[in-house]
């Protein structure tokens, strides 16, 4: 019986925890997209990569998820240069590009 409850609840943590990520990935690709509009650049792929995952604390102490996604963007059409978006629970902390050449 108790293992059940146990099961039971451990399967609804791993479905919370998949859904928020989902929706932290949407809202990030969706502002990477947008900034690489604002930088004059293309985003190749329309996809972004998670490539980092920790546990932060806010300024008043509540622990959130950092993450962090890799994307890559063209400025060209001829080179790939990589760019990350840096999340911080559903908020946007940091989108960072590599230097580019312009055209």
């Amino acid at each position: 019986m108790i293992i059940d409850i146990v099961l039971i609840s451990l399967l609804i943590i791993a479905y919370l925890y998949c859904f928020s990520a989902q929706q932290v990935k949407s809202i990030a690709l969706k502002a990477t997209k947008q900034h690489c509009l604002d930088m004059d650049v293309q985003m190749l792929d329309d996809y972004i990569a998670l490539n980092g995952l920790w546990l932060k604390r806010d300024k008043i102490g509540k622990i959130h998820f950092w993450r962090s996604f890799q994307f890559e963007f063209s400025s060209t059409g001829n080179e790939r240069y990589n760019g990350q978006i840096i999340m911080f629970g559903c908020r946007i902390e940091s989108i960072q590009m590599e230097p580019y050449r312009l055209s």
